[in-house]
């Protein structure tokens, strides 16, 4: 969710949800108000003789507020996503409060000029009312394209930018000590899992419905075994089983030695998650591999991906658990709170 509302304008999106319902809800209420001086049932389109069709007093007000939300929501939406052009975004914002003010003049004048009267058939559009609704649509539509700010805006993805240029600034080694990368198995083994489940699956769907539900959510949870996201920086190493579930979690300074290596997963158990007489193991597949030696005497392997990604995770951990042992590990600042540079 966090990722779809960083590609947005959110304040836009606010108001284009927001905007047209409460016109619409206006409108409902205003015209309740109305309702003891119309008639029954009213004209909801006309000729030059008075009203040609009719609908019930809650179908043409439910209908009308309904289309001034679904207008609103069509086109003001359109002004809300931040990669669209700023000129586009402010027009479209523009043209969809326009639209919403116009309906509602339109449905106004169509309920003010059966006002009073006994029988629809006798009733005309109040051309007052449409005449100084409309201008008032398109003046505002006007002025709404012209003061609404489309640029990005200084948000909290900007402080937390701030905050980490800072921090670099102040510590250049910091991104030296970072590294963060996803493992997963090759992808033959994804072909074999949808063979082994999910064409079963499809068979037994037919018939028993469960099981072939049972049998996709088996294959899935098998699949998110063999994805992991691996982080390592001076707090130490974190490994998350299929990007969610945390499995591992080590202190730098629990850390004595790190190493790059060719692995057999047969030799930890096999992949997936494994731990077994102090060892404990993440490996999507058998080859490189970064292999932790803790100081309690306990070991770790978690797969590396590639040989250059193992090795460089390896060296990274070498590294922050040496700065953990000199005791000298600046941790990076809490959210939300500024680094302290220090006395001048």
């Amino acid at each position: 969710m966090g990722k779809l509302l960083d590609l947005v304008d959110v304040k836009a999106l606010r108001f284009a949800v927001g905007f047209p319902v409460l016109l619409a809800a206006a409108f409902v209420y205003c015209a309740s108000l109305l309702r003891p001086d119309l008639p029954e049932p009213l004209a909801i389109l006309w000729t030059n003789d008075g009203g040609a069709a009719f609908a019930p007093f809650w179908a043409y007000v439910g209908g009308g507020a309904a289309g001034i939300v679904l207008t609103g929501w069509l086109v003001l939406l359109q002004a809300a996503p931040l990669g669209r052009p700023v000129l586009m975004r402010r027009i479209m914002m523009g043209i969809g409060f326009f639209l919403s003010l116009f309906i509602t003049s339109v449905l106004a004048a169509g309920l003010i000029g059966q006002t009073g009267l006994a029988d629809a058939r006798q009733s005309h559009v109040d051309m007052t009312v449409l005449a100084l609704g409309s201008g008032a649509a398109v003046s505002l539509g006007v002025t709404m394209a012209m003061v609404y700010k489309a640029d990005r805006q200084w948000s909290p993805d900007d402080d937390r930018a701030l905050r980490s240029a800072i921090v670099t600034e102040l510590d250049p080694d910091l991104a030296r000590d970072t590294i963060r990368l996803w493992v997963h198995a090759r992808s033959s083994v994804f072909v074999m899992i949808g063979i082994a489940f999910l064409f079963p699956a499809a068979l037994l769907a037919v018939v028993v419905p469960w099981l072939g539900i049972l049998l996709v959510a088996l294959a899935i949870v098998g699949a998110g075994f063999l994805f992991a996201r691996v982080s390592a920086d001076r707090r130490g190493l974190r490994v998350l089983l299929a990007g969610v579930v945390p499995v591992m979690d080590v202190p730098a300074g629990a850390i004595s030695a790190a190493s790059a290596a060719d692995v057999k997963a047969a030799d930890y158990g096999g992949w997936g998650y494994r731990h077994h007489q102090g060892t404990a193991a993440m490996l999507v597949s058998s080859g490189p591999a970064v292999v932790v030696s803790r100081t309690d005497g306990g070991r770790l392997a978690i797969s590396g991906g590639s040989q250059a990604s193992a090795a460089r995770l390896a060296d990274v951990l070498t590294r922050v658990a040496a700065r953990a042992r000199r005791g000298s590990n600046p941790q990076p600042p809490a959210e939300g709170r500024s680094p302290d540079p220090g006395p001048p």
